[in-house]
């Protein structure tokens, strides 16, 4: 059996593996600090800058700041939209906040009933992440402060004040210059002007018509930023003015609308429904465009309730639509203008009788002259005073359809014009070739009936046109060679644009356009079918025009065409005029829907517009107002060359003139 063993290691063997693991530890250990001293030495001497604006970055913010939106005036500067100040109250969503316990708290001071919140948190939890979202727009002192005092116990909750888009003269302009809203998720495109997510801030508001949506991107401006400093969670501390990025306004617009004719158009519709375009018979300049009844834009800047945007919808006289634009009406007897222009073209001679007895059999049907006994014989200078429809029946069957539709479309009907905004309506002005088209599936259809010709004459059948049309129609009667084109917008950004009288010349005979408008003349003169309703009682300044009523149904089945009856299935009543005769210079088109008649419903509202325009003219006030010249009296004999020999009882004999 084996004795126990006893090993001995050497002491320096020992030493030195201690000695070379602490070497290696050591080195290692080295290593590390040079690494680290060298990183320090990098990131202190080569990274100062860098670190420095992180550093800058968590201590400092930038707060969007919206550009103030561009003002639009009328053509005298009247501001027709601006913008005021605003508090607003905001909250935006943060992990440590309870969107729904906020809303119920803020419920103590500003009104939010339940339906509300609910719309408001869905917003808020669809939001971004610390993206702002407004409750309350529009707050008052006491709401304001009310918030600002408890700002430190409501967590998420900001109450600042901002800025809104206000319309001074509420409904006037409601359907030129349309109206600003939120901007929601349909409004962001994936590409173009707004595809920028930035555009969900609260504070920007996006054009939703008229001239605000057309002009959106120049009038929107340039938005700044509001530099403040901010906690370790992001909250706001206070403002550091001197980093501000100050925003840059949008562009003025400047509109060829005078504020005066659009407020009294509007004034002098009432409760009735229509459109009134005046339109300046030199340079197409439309000052006035009105459509009634009307909508207050500034309400829905705030927001409107279901209820309220309801109501407006769905009134039968339809204040959201643009008459003047979007509303299409048969233009009636304002139509024979064009009639009798393609008559002449057609080279029947204007002195050709037509004998009216109050109506005209054609085709196994009569056709009623609106005068039951009618007019006797008639050339067509009666026919366009008396408008008689007997004349225009017998002469539309010598015309044809296609010279009628050739001189509507060359006075502007028909057609859409680039006057900046959209909405227009192209409207019918119908020939053989559109009815083919239009029956392109009915080839029974497709002709076109000689007896289509008697309605199309008047200003029936399948023809619509809009007022702002017939404004155009009149103003290049009234011009008279030029075929002046419609301005709406004046000047952007203070860059002028183009005056619509450069345009082409009218195609057709002079003394042609000069019959039409002697016709025209004659209408409002003793006899003529509107000339009580059209005296102007300016002086010596009188208004030339053709009134218009257009039926919207077939009446051989009975039914009442007046007052009596129901709205919607009354007659239309229209007026176009130009003024003054002699030297024409503003154009009018006035369309009252279902008014009943153009000479009494149309013609005195466009009486009292055409009076306002010339009175603001300060040309034709200083004709008004200039004083008329003493008669010249043409005495028999001279008293200074009486003889010397006659007596003092016959100077007097010879004054007094004969007996």
């Amino acid at each position: 059996m084996a004795g126990p063993a006893i090993f001995f290691e050497e002491v320096n063997e020992r030493q030195g593996v201690f000695h070379r693991r602490a070497i290696l530890m050591g080195g290692f250990a080295a290593l590390g600090l040079t690494a680290m001293a060298g990183r320090l030495a990098y990131l202190q001497l080569f990274q100062t800058q860098r670190y420095e604006r992180l550093s800058t970055s968590n201590q400092f913010n930038f707060k969007l700041m919206p550009a103030p939106r561009g003002v639009i005036v009328d053509r005298n500067g009247a501001v027709l939209a601006a913008n005021r100040p605003n508090f607003r109250l905001l909250v935006v969503r943060d992990k440590d906040t309870d969107p729904e316990a906020t809303l119920k708290t803020l419920a103590n001071f500003v009104p939010l009933d339940d339906a509300r919140q609910r719309r408001l948190l869905k917003d808020i939890n669809s939001a971004p992440r610390r993206a702002p979202v407004s409750v309350m727009e529009d707050m008052t002192w006491e709401q304001f402060s009310a918030i600002s005092v408890r700002a430190p116990e409501l967590t998420g909750v900001t109450a600042d004040m901002g800025e809104v888009r206000v319309y001074p003269y509420g409904g006037a302009f409601a359907h030129v210059i349309g109206y600003v809203a939120k901007v929601n998720k349909d409004d962001i495109s994936t590409t173009g002007p707004n595809a920028d997510s930035i555009l969900l801030h609260p504070g920007f508001r996006i054009g939703k018509q008229g001239v605000e949506k057309a002009f959106d991107l120049e009038l929107r401006g340039r938005p700044g930023a509001r530099k403040v400093e901010v906690d370790a969670n992001g909250r706001e501390v206070r403002h550091h003015g001197e980093g501000d990025i100050a925003p840059q306004p949008g562009a003025e617009i400047q509109l060829t609308l005078d504020v005066d004719v659009q407020n009294r158009a509007l004034e002098v519709f009432g409760e009735e429904s229509g459109g009134a375009v005046v339109m300046d018979c030199r340079n197409g300049d439309i000052l006035c465009m009105t459509s009634a009844p009307s909508f207050d834009a500034n309400r829905f800047v705030r927001g409107l309730t279901g209820a309220d945007y309801r109501g407006l919808s769905t009134f039968e006289r339809k204040p959201l639509l643009d008459k003047c634009l979007s509303g299409l009406y048969p233009p009636g007897s304002t139509f024979k203008t064009m009639t009798a222009i393609a008559i002449l073209e057609a080279g029947i001679d204007p002195e050709s009788r037509v004998t009216c007895g109050g109506g005209m059999n054609f085709g196994g049907r009569y056709f009623h002259c609106h005068k039951k006994g009618g007019h006797g014989s008639q050339n067509l200078h009666d026919a366009i005073k008396n408008s008689c429809d007997t004349y225009f029946y017998s002469m539309s069957l010598r015309v044809g359809p296609d010279r009628i539709a050739a001189a509507a479309r060359a006075f502007g009907l028909g057609q859409v014009f680039d006057i900046g905004i959209p909405g227009q309506k192209k409207g019918i002005v119908p020939d053989r070739a559109w009815k083919k088209r239009y029956f392109a599936k009915n080839e029974a259809q497709q002709p076109w009936w000689p007896g289509e010709n008697l309605s199309y004459a008047i200003g029936q059948g399948y023809l619509q046109v809009n007022c702002l049309q017939l404004a155009v129609m009149t103003a290049r009667l009234a011009n008279g060679v030029k075929a002046l084109n419609p301005r709406l917008v004046r000047s952007v950004g203070g860059k002028e644009r183009p005056e619509g009288s450069v345009a082409p010349t009218l195609p057709f005979a002079a003394e042609h356009i000069q019959y039409v408008r002697e016709g025209m003349a004659a209408v409002t003169e003793a006899g003529g079918t509107a000339f009580r309703a059209s005296q102007l009682g300016l002086g010596d300044i009188l208004m030339a025009g053709k009134t218009g009523t257009a039926q919207v149904r077939n009446y051989d089945k009975g039914g009442s065409r007046g007052k009596g009856g129901v709205w919607h299935l009354r007659d239309h009543g229209l007026f176009v005029a130009f003024a003054p005769i002699d030297a024409p210079r503003y154009a009018i088109a006035v369309v009252v829907q279902h008014g009943m008649g153009g000479s009494t419903a149309a013609a005195p509202r466009a009486r009292e517009i055409m009076r306002t325009t010339l009175l603001k003219d300060p040309e034709i006030r200083a004709r008004i107002e200039k004083p008329l010249p003493m008669p010249e009296m043409a005495p028999d004999i001279e008293l200074d060359t009486v003889p010397e020999s006659t007596t003092l009882e016959q100077t007097a004999a010879i004054a007094r003139g004969p007996a």
